[in-house]
């Protein structure tokens, strides 16, 4: 039976469409659009009014810190600060049930945000990884993923964004990703809950002791930042000096 001569360039066509759809560059465009759409919606709903009108009252017990774990997650995904999702969990919810969905959001929001880098972001931007700088911090990440993570998340000098997106773009495993965000975010997160659910009373040692733990914290994410810069420039330097001395890369790969 002969081919529909009709049908194959129809068939044709559909294939390059599919390709063009799902080629890199047509994801991280996805990629961007979803971003700055959820950036959009965050500004317009302004989630920060749970600090000054509280919770509604509609929504109580345990379904609303399940509710605010998931909001928490998406808010974070979006861009929103964290340390003001911390102070309105520990505001809203006080120090247990605050903590609790806290960290529930956090890593529901890195999932989140590290599954959008991979599957839409990771393809086109990897090629991109040509100064010596990326490509040492890229190697950190794929190589001591867990470790270089759990360091991100107890000295918090790296935006919570920005780390979930470089892992995803690096060749760093879901599991240690999540483990390490898990792990590495309870300090820090349960110093703002904490002073959030004492806010009301900024005199109490209990708030004094928790704001002086984030200024502590503050300051070792500056003194690691100021360490792991130096050695990035080593390796950076020796990474770079081994394609000089083989010659020029390899650009068919």
């Amino acid at each position: 039976m002969l081919d529909d001569p009709v049908a194959r360039p129809s068939a044709g066509l559909a294939v390059r469409c599919t390709r063009a759809l799902l080629s890199p560059w047509s994801r991280l465009t996805l990629l961007v659009l979803v971003l700055a759409a959820a950036a959009t919606t965050v500004l317009l709903l302004e989630p920060q009014r749970l600090l000054a009108d509280g919770w509604p009252p509609q929504v109580g017990g345990g379904a609303a810190v399940v509710l605010f774990g998931v909001a928490y997650g998406l808010c974070t995904a979006a861009f929103v600060p964290r340390p003001l999702l911390n102070l309105a969990a520990g505001a809203v919810f006080g120090s247990q049930a605050g903590l609790a969905s806290a960290l529930a959001g956090t890593v529901l929001g890195a999932g989140i945000s590290f599954g959008l880098g991979r599957v839409l972001g990771q393809d086109a931007l990897r090629p991109l990884l040509r100064g010596r700088w990326l490509r040492a911090a890229d190697g950190q990440l794929s190589r001591h993923g867990f470790r270089s993570m759990l360091a991100i998340r107890l000295f918090p000098g790296v935006p919570f964004a920005a780390a979930n997106y470089c892992a995803a773009v690096s060749r760093m495993g879901w599991l240690p990703f999540l483990v390490a965000t898990g792990l590495g975010s309870v300090p820090n997160t349960a110093a703002y809950v904490v002073a959030g659910s004492r806010a009301a009373s900024p005199t109490s040692p209990v708030f004094l002791v928790s704001m002086g733990f984030i200024a502590v914290t503050g300051l070792g994410a500056a003194a690691v930042a100021w360490r792991k810069r130096h050695r990035l420039a080593a390796r950076a330097r020796t990474d770079g000096a081994a394609p000089e001395a083989a010659g020029p890369p390899d650009r068919t790969a």
